[in-house]
């Protein structure tokens, strides 16, 4: 396996683990703190998808605007979709982690806001699985 795409693998491993705190941050009603997390899931998922087709990515926070770009080396998935959720979070990044003297993190982000994110973590997580193991993403209910 080249170093690249074992370097991809790990990004999807971390990004898998970095998912079971979302459910901690869930539990606790910490919705800012699932925002951001969920962002450094994206990032990690994203990254490992370009560097698993063989694409250095860039040093930037959100680089699913590269997968349209690639898409011809990707399988037929729901890579708008991820570009548009990894957008999102990127714009909430900074405000969800340090917030602002008049945004506090912990009062300004809903239930809704972080059901959002999870969801854009777990896509971010089955695309990179699919991208980089074959696994076609789990049937959502």
């Amino acid at each position: 396996m080249s170093a690249f795409r074992s370097l991809a693998n790990s990004y999807l491993a971390k990004a898998r683990v970095r998912r079971q705190a979302l459910d901690l941050f869930w539990a606790a009603e910490d919705y800012s703190d699932v925002v951001r997390e969920a962002q450094g899931i994206v990032e990690l998922a994203t990254k490992g998808i370009l560097r698993g087709i063989g694409v250095e990515p860039p040093k930037r926070h959100d680089v699913a605007d590269l997968l349209a770009h690639y898409e011809d080396r990707l399988p037929k998935a729901e890579w708008a979709r991820l570009a548009a959720a990894s957008k999102w979070l990127r714009t909430e990044r900074e405000f969800s982690f340090d917030g602002d003297i008049d945004f506090i993190p912990t009062e300004e982000y809903s239930a809704a806001e972080a059901q959002e994110a999870i969801a854009a973590a777990d896509l971010a997580i089955a695309l990179a699985a699919l991208t980089l193991l074959g696994t076609p993403p789990a049937a959502t209910t």
